[in-house]
């Protein structure tokens, strides 16, 4: 339930699981989602992301597929696009370990979020992935980091599912209360 007014975009985005294997993503529409990501602010405009992206039946999908855990495997075999996002650890203007980059990027998917869900896309960021193989396979240079793995389609019908991913696709969205993540003056817990 939400507590007050936030943008509709924000309010719409979800998660979801189920993607339509007959609908493709054209290539515009997904380098619109990188756009507004460059966009993203970032400490000392590093902009320390970098992503990798492949198309379903080509090579470089089958690799970065295969990277998945089995649990992600069996609900996202049906995306049209995944997305690998990278970091960049240390910083440019004096080498040093970054301690902003993950936020940085974390904003920068952000932005994707919300540019996905304008365009009537559906994305689903996964932490479940061999990270080691995809840097191999994806010659990610030493300095840099594969953080997630994003699908990205179409959403499709949940019954396509099966459990536990139906039941996770139809229930509701939870989130924390506010009170438990926003504390005026001194932390609360």
């Amino acid at each position: 339930m939400i507590s007050f007014k936030i943008n509709r975009l924000i309010e719409d985005r979800r998660s979801l699981r189920s993607y339509r294997a007959d609908k493709l993503v054209e290539p515009e529409v997904l380098l619109s989602l990188f756009e507004a990501a460059r966009w993203a602010p970032s400490a000392f405009n590093e902009q320390p992301w970098r992503f990798i992206y492949a198309f379903k039946n080509t090579s470089a999908y089958e690799k970065m597929f295969a990277t998945l855990s089995p649990g992600n495997q069996t609900w996202a075999v049906n995306a049209p696009v995944l997305v690998c996002a990278v970091v960049k650890l240390n910083s440019s203007h004096n080498e040093e370990y970054n301690r902003h980059a993950m936020h940085d990027l974390g904003i920068a998917m952000g932005m994707f979020s919300i540019q996905a869900t304008d365009l009537g896309l559906n994305l689903h960021q996964m932490g479940g992935f061999d990270r080691a193989k995809l840097e191999a396979d994806f010659n990610i240079p030493a300095g840099f980091e594969a953080v997630t793995v994003t699908s990205v389609g179409y959403s499709g019908p949940a019954d396509q599912l099966a459990e536990p991913f139906l039941s996770r696709e139809l229930g509701p969205r939870k989130r924390k209360e506010l009170k438990d993540i926003a504390f005026e003056g001194t932390w609360k817990f």
